[in-house]
């Protein structure tokens, strides 16, 4: 039986001006799961998890033909507010992005943007998202340093945080962990894993290793075609595809 799809793309194309950079894309990120995209360089990951919150709305001359479905509605429809779609699918980036602004102010910044006043229940969203970061016992007393001040990895935390103050649904990770140390590398791979329980994750990742230790279910691209998609156990060891089997045996990537 298939698992139950929190959001999926149905027959999607991407198109940066002439090019097709992604090509026919059917593939579902199961609710409560946490989905690895993996595939050489330039293949089309970053480009594919970008639609699924339509981060690629702000690149000129970009079209999308298909369908991306949240909870079975299409996301590209006229009717949706592309904020609120971003409150409901939060974004982690490659390299950290905190605001220029204090610790607190990062957290805050989206309650605030929502429209919350009342700054006792902001505080406690934001002790919350901090903790649920595994960041809360190093920054509670330096919330009000500017959020430059912390480390490369301290910095990956706070954006995660600063996702999960607003309750999203979904979480996307664009190689969140390729800009920091192997000790931060493993709480950000704990707290994907803590994630689940509460969030649909999707994580674009160019490590092999952290694929198969962090997700369910592995989607390969190449060359912005969706070459196989499974449960990650089986993608790892009896994939279908000769392709599949040959970059993640390493010979080439």
């Amino acid at each position: 039986m298939e698992p139950k799809a929190k959001i999926e793309s149905k027959n999607l194309n991407f198109y940066y001006g002439n090019k097709k950079a992604l090509k026919d894309i059917t593939v579902a990120a199961p609710i409560h799961k946490v989905t690895a995209l993996i595939g050489p360089s330039g293949c089309g990951k970053s480009t594919f998890i970008r639609t699924l919150n339509r981060m690629n709305d702000v690149i000129p001359s970009t079209r999308v033909e298909g369908e991306i479905l949240l909870d079975g509605l299409s996301i590209y429809s006229q009717k949706v507010d592309v904020v609120e779609l971003r409150t409901k699918v939060g974004m982690v980036f490659q390299k950290p992005n905190p605001f220029p602004k204090s610790i607190f102010d990062n957290n805050a910044y989206g309650l605030r943007i929502a429209g919350m006043k009342d700054r006792k229940k902001i505080a406690a969203i934001v002790e919350k998202s901090l903790k649920e970061a595994a960041l809360w016992d190093e920054v509670k007393d330096r919330l009000h340093e500017n959020a430059f001040a912390l480390s490369g990895g301290q910095q990956q935390r706070l954006c995660i945080a600063r996702s999960l103050a607003v309750n999203p649904e979904v979480m996307l990770f664009d190689e969140p962990c390729s800009a920091i140390d192997p000790i931060a590398t493993a709480k950000i791979e704990d707290l994907i894993q803590k994630m689940r329980e509460n969030i649909t994750v999707v994580i674009v990742t160019h490590n092999m290793q952290q694929a198969a230790r962090v997700s369910d279910y592995t989607a390969f691209l190449m060359l912005g075609e969706l070459i196989e998609w499974g449960e990650t156990s089986q993608i790892f060891t009896n994939p279908k595809n000769k392709l599949t089997e040959d970059y993640i045996t390493g010979r080439f990537g």
